[in-house]
């Protein structure tokens, strides 16, 4: 799931230049106003699920990290 629609679009084409297709799903309410409230403005990357887990690999918290958005704070684990 991606914060928002900046963010999913790089992660699918992250997975796409891997040729992993994938779509994305939303709520139209969040791109139309602007909201990241209450789940509005989240983005759900979908692949095949024959896919998925080639698809975790290669958006592993190490190689996620250059899919971050310029001023995006870095993942860190506690």
């Amino acid at each position: 799931m991606a914060s928002g629609q900046p963010e999913a679009q790089i992660i699918r084409g992250h997975l796409e230049i891997e040729g992993i297709p994938a779509m994305l799903r939303y709520e139209s309410a969040g791109i139309v106003y602007g909201l990241t409230v209450d789940g509005l403005g989240q983005v759900e990357v979908q692949v095949p699920s024959t896919l998925a887990e080639e698809a975790r690999q290669v958006l592993a918290p190490q190689e996620r990290e250059n899919t971050k958005l310029p001023g995006q704070a870095p993942n860190r684990e506690p």
